[in-house]
């Protein structure tokens, strides 16, 4: 059992379980009932995305943007420990839509989740 980390819209693997959507806004253009069967997302949860503000620095300054993000979670640390926890009973994922993981703030909620004891996987 773990979380996996994916783009949303991609392809799911098999057994990967629920996707949520880390994200601030829903995927344009799609209709509210097709997002789970275009491969988006099955529940949104904004929660666990950066703000909006912060996200401009994002191209800016990396670094800057990792932290800043990792702070604001600091607020979720309730629904990171369910995540983490629910990631040793059952698979599922966890994504948002940027190309690039390495520049996308899926790669910073990799760590946190890992922090917080959640089996992500590989």
């Amino acid at each position: 059992m773990a979380i996996r980390i994916v783009r949303l819209g991609s392809p799911r693997a098999k057994a990967e379980g629920p996707r949520l959507g880390t994200v601030r806004r829903p995927p344009r253009g799609v209709k509210k009932q097709d997002y789970a069967k275009l491969d988006y997302y099955d529940v949104w949860l904004p929660d666990l995305a950066p703000s909006a503000k912060l996200i401009k620095t994002a191209h800016v300054d990396w670094q800057r943007f990792a932290r800043r993000y990792r702070q604001e979670m600091r607020e979720q640390e309730h629904l990171l420990a369910v995540l983490a926890l629910l990631s040793k009973e059952s698979n599922f994922a966890v994504g948002c839509y940027c190309e690039d993981e390495s520049r996308c703030h899926r790669s910073v909620l990799r760590r946190i989740l890992e922090d917080h004891g959640a089996r992500v996987a590989k």
